[in-house]
Protein backbone atom coordinates (compact mmCIF):
# COMPACT_ATOMS: atom_id res chain seq x y z
CA UNK A 1 0.00 0.00 0.00
CA UNK A 2 1.13 3.21 -0.84
CA UNK A 3 -0.43 5.29 1.85
CA UNK A 4 1.03 8.72 3.06
CA UNK A 5 3.21 8.95 -0.36
CA UNK A 6 2.23 12.04 -1.32
CA UNK A 7 3.80 13.86 -4.08
CA UNK A 8 6.03 13.31 -7.37
CA UNK A 9 9.17 11.35 -7.17
CA UNK A 10 10.23 13.22 -10.45
CA UNK A 11 13.36 9.97 -11.18
CA UNK A 12 15.27 11.15 -8.18
CA UNK A 13 16.36 10.71 -4.94
CA UNK A 14 14.58 12.22 -1.86
CA UNK A 15 18.16 14.55 -1.27
CA UNK A 16 18.26 15.31 -4.80
CA UNK A 17 14.68 16.59 -4.87
CA UNK A 18 14.97 18.48 -1.91
CA UNK A 19 17.70 20.12 -2.74
CA UNK A 20 16.17 20.93 -6.09
CA UNK A 21 12.86 22.55 -4.78
CA UNK A 22 15.29 24.14 -2.14
CA UNK A 23 17.43 26.28 -4.99
CA UNK A 24 14.12 26.12 -7.35
CA UNK A 25 11.98 28.08 -4.27
CA UNK A 26 15.37 30.45 -4.06
CA UNK A 27 15.78 31.19 -7.49
CA UNK A 28 11.63 31.74 -7.82
CA UNK A 29 12.30 33.99 -4.94
CA UNK A 30 14.79 35.89 -6.18
CA UNK A 31 14.15 36.76 -9.87
CA UNK A 32 10.21 36.24 -9.11
CA UNK A 33 10.13 34.39 -12.36
CA UNK A 34 11.59 31.05 -13.19
CA UNK A 35 11.24 28.41 -16.08
CA UNK A 36 10.39 25.16 -15.56
CA UNK A 37 8.37 21.86 -16.14
CA UNK A 38 4.68 21.07 -15.63
CA UNK A 39 5.25 18.27 -12.68
CA UNK A 40 7.91 20.44 -11.41
CA UNK A 41 5.92 23.70 -10.92
CA UNK A 42 3.33 21.94 -9.25
CA UNK A 43 5.45 20.38 -6.60
CA UNK A 44 6.63 23.72 -6.43
CA UNK A 45 3.78 24.83 -4.96
CA UNK A 46 4.20 22.77 -2.12
CA UNK A 47 7.38 24.20 -1.23
CA UNK A 48 6.94 28.13 -1.99
CA UNK A 49 3.58 28.93 -1.29
CA UNK A 50 4.11 28.15 3.15
CA UNK A 51 6.97 30.09 2.92
CA UNK A 52 5.28 33.05 1.34
CA UNK A 53 2.51 32.76 3.97
CA UNK A 54 5.25 31.92 6.74
CA UNK A 55 6.84 35.70 5.40
CA UNK A 56 3.40 37.65 5.71
CA UNK A 57 4.07 38.99 9.06
CA UNK A 58 8.37 39.39 10.11
CA UNK A 59 10.01 38.12 13.01
CA UNK A 60 13.45 36.68 14.16
CA UNK A 61 11.80 33.24 14.26
CA UNK A 62 9.91 32.83 10.98
CA UNK A 63 13.01 34.40 9.25
CA UNK A 64 15.06 31.43 10.64
CA UNK A 65 12.54 29.23 9.66
CA UNK A 66 12.56 30.14 6.19
CA UNK A 67 15.79 29.83 6.25
CA UNK A 68 16.03 26.81 7.54
CA UNK A 69 13.99 25.54 4.72
CA UNK A 70 15.70 27.70 2.18
CA UNK A 71 19.43 27.93 2.76
CA UNK A 72 19.91 31.28 0.75
CA UNK A 73 19.94 34.46 3.44
CA UNK A 74 19.65 37.08 0.16
CA UNK A 75 16.32 34.58 -1.01
CA UNK A 76 15.09 35.28 2.81
CA UNK A 77 15.42 38.60 2.76
CA UNK A 78 13.47 39.26 -0.04
CA UNK A 79 10.88 36.90 0.77
CA UNK A 80 10.15 39.01 3.92
CA UNK A 81 11.36 42.43 2.38
CA UNK A 82 9.35 42.57 -0.65
CA UNK A 83 7.15 39.40 -1.55
CA UNK A 84 5.66 38.72 1.72
CA UNK A 85 3.77 41.70 3.34
CA UNK A 86 0.08 42.53 3.32
CA UNK A 87 1.05 45.75 1.12
CA UNK A 88 2.35 43.29 -2.04
CA UNK A 89 -0.98 41.50 -1.79
CA UNK A 90 -2.38 44.76 -2.58
CA UNK A 91 -0.49 46.10 -5.56
CA UNK A 92 -0.63 42.90 -7.48
CA UNK A 93 -3.61 40.88 -8.27
CA UNK A 94 -1.87 37.92 -7.12
CA UNK A 95 0.89 38.04 -4.21
CA UNK A 96 2.90 35.45 -5.37
CA UNK A 97 5.42 34.94 -8.02
CA UNK A 98 5.12 33.80 -10.88
CA UNK A 99 6.21 29.83 -13.03
CA UNK A 100 6.59 30.26 -16.44
CA UNK A 101 6.54 26.50 -17.84
CA UNK A 102 8.77 25.61 -20.52
CA UNK A 103 7.22 22.92 -23.10
CA UNK A 104 9.28 19.93 -24.26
Amino acid sequence: MRHRKAGRHLNRTSAHREAMFRNMAASLFRHELIKTTLPKAKELRRVAEPLITLAKSDSVHKRRLAFARLRDKEAVGKLFLELGPVTRSVRRLSAHPEVRLSCR
